[in-house]
Parts: structure tokens; C-alpha cells; sequence
């Protein structure tokens, strides 16, 4: 099966087999391939309601790339989910047919609760037992966040979405290099009302375990652990306290762009985005009491290559 997200900030490939049928109901998917490349498709959105020619063109060339891997492994069932830029755009009709012309089938553009059961069937699977339930679980995207509450054995009790994304934030709020204090306390107080209306719509507070999903979340997570190269199989199922999470987010505030690309860990495309993105967990962690999180480098992706599966 080959999964594509196409995010506001990143569009991301996931080829992969089902397990083996005696697996066990926990068995993850067995990965041939699992690639991100930063496009930005929701650059400027935000302000004026389409996608920019300029961001379609980035997204066409990494899709035709995608199509070549996904035709050299033989992928029977190909599914593309589009998230919140293209939900937003005015010209979206434009960008669903060039993905059609290219993968064959058209991009879902996926409503913001099919989503959140998305990113966490995606992220609840195989998690470790320290893990307790229930589960919320946070997806911080570019143009949106979702927040999902439920467990293993009773999927989704609750979820909703909300316009925080890292790229949302940064194109509103965070423009000076670094960005002044007064920028990051608006962005805060726009990010905290969003939370708390989240947080009020789905159990949130009530939840165990905070998961942690997508690139800001990991990238955060890989900072805080003081890793010298990005490493997904020490950053999957990392807890980090809340305390970290905030000093390493006051950190990456305080930086200028060309300080934050000198960061061993840090992805080219998600240095000016990151501060944002590192803020919104910051906020969600603080006003849902939570004391750690568990970052979970399997969300959306695999949720939809599950989908394709029927969901084995």
C-alpha cells in the first residue's frame, strides 16, 4: 500500500506491507519506504485564500518523484489524503487535477475529524505499555492542529481540529528574526484560546498519556534529547517532561533562522516554522495539565495506509 499526506508545510510518502496475519493485533506495518520532502503548499494561504503557483509547482515535482517509488516497489492500493491548505484554498480544484494526472487517483481532502481518527489510529498502534490510557493524542500540523481522545480497544471517543499550525502561526504572529516578545505573547494567547476550545470540545483533560505527532513535535523531541543527528528510532515513544518541552521552545524562540539551521537535527524547510510549532505543544501541555509527552513517529501516514488495509 503507498500513503501520501500532503500537509500545509510537508507532503510525505509511506509504502508499506501488511503484517504478517499471526503478527498479533500490535504488529506495525513493515515500511519499504517513508520519505518527507517540505513543500510548503499552505505558503501564504493564511492571507490570501489560494495556493500559490509557486507552492503547486514544489508540490508537483516531489509527487512525480513519489509516483516513480511507488511504481518501482508495486503498490497494488495508492490513498492521498490532503489536508488543511488544500480544505482552505480557493483554487483547490486546480491542485486535485494535477495530482490526479500524476498518482491516477484524486487527492481526499479529508475533513478535520477524519483526520484526527486518521492520525490516531496511526499512533496508538504498538505503543509502549507505559502508555497509559486514555489517550490524547495532539497531530501539530503547518495550518492545523488535531486533538483526539480515546483508547486502543474503543478508538476515538472525541476529536476536533483547529487552525493552530506551526506555518499559520508564524505567517499571523512570529515575523522578526527572531521574533520580539510582544509577537510571541500574541501568538500565545491566539494559541491558548484555540486549546482551551479544544480542550473543552473532546476529553482532553482527562486524558493519561499526551502523544505527540508530526514534524514539529519530533523535531522538538529531538532537541530536547540532545541528539547529534536526526534518529527516528530514538526519537519514537520518547517521553519528555513538560519543563523540557519549555525551555527548549523559549530556546528556539530566542534564535535567529540562521541559528536555528545550525541545529544538528534541524530540517532545512522547518527552521522558520519551528518556533511556532514547538510553541503550540508548549501551550497544549500547560492548559491540559500534562506532565510529559510521548512523541510517535508512526501518525496520519499509517493510519491511512491502515485505512487501505481495512484497517487489519
Amino acid at each position: 500500500m503507498a500513503a501520501i499526506d500532503c500537509g500545509t508545510n510537508s507532503i510525505r510518502l509511506l509504502v508499506a506491507d501488511l503484517p504478517d496475519p499471526g503478527a498479533g493485533p500490535e504488529a506495525p506495518l513493515r515500511d519499504l519506504s517513508r520519505r518527507m520532502e517540505i513543500v510548503r503548499l499552505g505558503q501564504g494561504v493564511d492571507r490570501t485564500g489560494r495556493l500559490s503557483d509557486e507552492a503547486i509547482e514544489r508540490t508537483r515535482v516531489a509527487l512525480v518523484d513519489y509516483a516513480d517509488e511507488i511504481g518501482k516497489l508495486g503498490a497494488e492500493r495508492v490513498r492521498m489524503c490532503a489536508t488543511s491548505a488544500s480544505r482552505d484554498a480557493a483554487n483547490a480544484g486546480e491542485f486535485r487535477a494535477m495530482v490526479e494526472r500524476i498518482l491516477g487517483v484524486a487527492p481526499e481532502v479529508v475533513t478535520g475529524d477524519e483526520e484526527a481518527r486518521l492520525s490516531f489510529t496511526g499512533a496508538v498502534r504498538g505503543l509502549p505499555a507505559d502508555a497509559e490510557p486514555p489517550y490524547l493524542v495532539v497531530d501539530i500540523g503547518g495550518g492545523s492542529t488535531e486533538f483526539v481522545v480515546g483508547t486502543r480497544e474503543g478508538g476515538v471517543d472525541a476529536a476536533i481540529s483547529m487552525d493552530i499550525g506551526c506555518v499559520r502561526m508564524t505567517e499571523r504572529h512570529l515575523h522578526g528574526d527572531p521574533p520580539t516578545p510582544a509577537e510571541i505573547a500574541a501568538a500565545q494567547a491566539d494559541i491558548a484560546v484555540a486549546v482551551d476550545r479544544a480542550l473543552e470540545a473532546v476529553p482532553g483533560r482527562a486524558a493519561a498519556t499526551l502523544v505527540g505527532l508530526a514534524g514539529s513535535v519530533t523535531t522538538v523531541v529531538a532537541i530536547a534529547q540532545g541528539l547529534t543527528g536526526y534518529d527516528p528510532t530514538r526519537i519514537h515513544h520518547a517521553r519528555v517532561s513538560r519543563e523540557r518541552i519549555a525551555e527548549v521552545t523559549a530556546d528556539l524562540l530566542a534564535k535567529t533562522r540562521e541559528q536555528r539551521l545550525a541545529i544538528p537535527v534541524m530540517h532545512p524547510g522547518r527552521a522558520d516554522v519551528i518556533g511556532a510549532g514547538a510553541l503550540v505543544l508548549q501551550v497544549i501541555m500547560e492548559r491540559a495539565g500534562m506532565p510529559s509527552v510521548v512523541a510517535s513517529e508512526h501518525d496520519i501516514l499509517d493510519g491511512i495506509a491502515w485505512s487501505l488495509a481495512g484497517g487489519r
